[in-house]
């Protein structure tokens, strides 16, 4: 018997490859969840965020008036949303025969392909920032680290300075400065649930947390482009959230499931952030 888009069969396969979608998604996206969130309002086609400068307090004379006036300094980043998505072709016979797991594999691949595709997009903007306190071919040692961390410390990245870099990069460190069981819980502040499988494990470097991102890219000399800034450095707009949609195709026999999503990512502040270029090269094991 034809299953047609109403049938049990197909609105169970759709759950089951929408809650696999769904989890796979939220845990695969590592930048996304290290950044700020903003949300677009309805009816709104941008979202205008302000910042402002830093204000300097004197000294004074009893008795004399203040003269010196200090300026807001404000300036403003206007946010805006774009589309992305994929579809899904699933025939009445593939529903009549596939197995639950079958239909999990469909939606881990939906969720696989949306988080890498906001990865991605936060990653690409971190060779945007004006400094890159790295260089080709330096390591991510110990020392390194350190020093990278104190520049952000006297830089007055923020409160909240992560470094985020591929594993390749990262494995130095463990190399160097960390026995493989000193490892520690993400710090308080930050997501855990996303981020827990991607924090590196190594105690925090003077409070800085460092998590991997396997889908920076290395280039053809081995080199990576990490980031090590504060959250508040970019940020990410949502207009929608991910959401599913399916429409029948009867003379196909099958039903497209589309997954989209409505966002965009900017760089926020390049006072809060910096580039990091370093090593990547595929450790080599004994």
């Amino acid at each position: 018997m034809a299953q047609t888009a109403t049938t049990g069969n197909l609105e169970n396969a759709q759950r089951i490859i929408l809650a696999a979608a769904r989890y796979t998604e939220e845990h695969n996206a590592p930048a996304m969840a290290l950044i700020e969130q903003f949300t677009l309002p309805k009816g709104a086609k941008q979202v205008t965020v302000p910042k402002v400068g830093q204000m300097t307090m004197s000294d004074l004379t009893d008795g004399q008036d203040i003269v010196d006036e200090e300026d807001i300094g404000m300036t403003t980043v206007d946010l805006t949303a774009a589309e992305v998505g994929a579809k899904v072709i699933l025939t009445d016979k593939l529903i009549r025969q596939a197995a639950d797991n079958v239909m999990s594999i469909v939606g881990r691949q939906l969720g696989d392909g949306m988080a890498r595709k906001k990865d991605n997009d936060v990653t690409a903007l971190y060779s945007g920032f004006g400094t890159d306190i790295g260089a080709a071919g330096r390591a991510m040692s110990l020392a390194n680290v350190s020093a990278s961390v104190a520049y952000a410390k006297g830089k007055n990245f923020g409160s909240q300075v992560y470094i985020n870099h591929h594993p390749f990069a990262v494995w130095d460190v463990a190399n160097t400065a960390v026995t493989a069981s000193s490892t520690y819980p993400v710090p308080a502040g930050w997501t855990a649930d996303l981020l827990g499988n991607f924090f590196s494990g190594l105690r925090p470097i003077n409070g800085v947390p460092i998590f991997e991102d396997g889908n920076i890219t290395i280039d053809s000399s081995d080199d990576a482009i990490g980031v090590i800034a504060d959250k508040s450095a970019l940020a990410v707009l949502k207009s929608v959230d991910t959401r599913t949609e399916r429409q029948r195709d009867a003379s196909l026999r099958a039903t497209e499931l589309v997954m989209t999503s409505d966002y965009g990512v900017f760089e926020l502040d390049d006072s809060k952030g910096a580039a990091l270029t370093l090593d990547a090269g595929t450790p080599a094991t004994a």
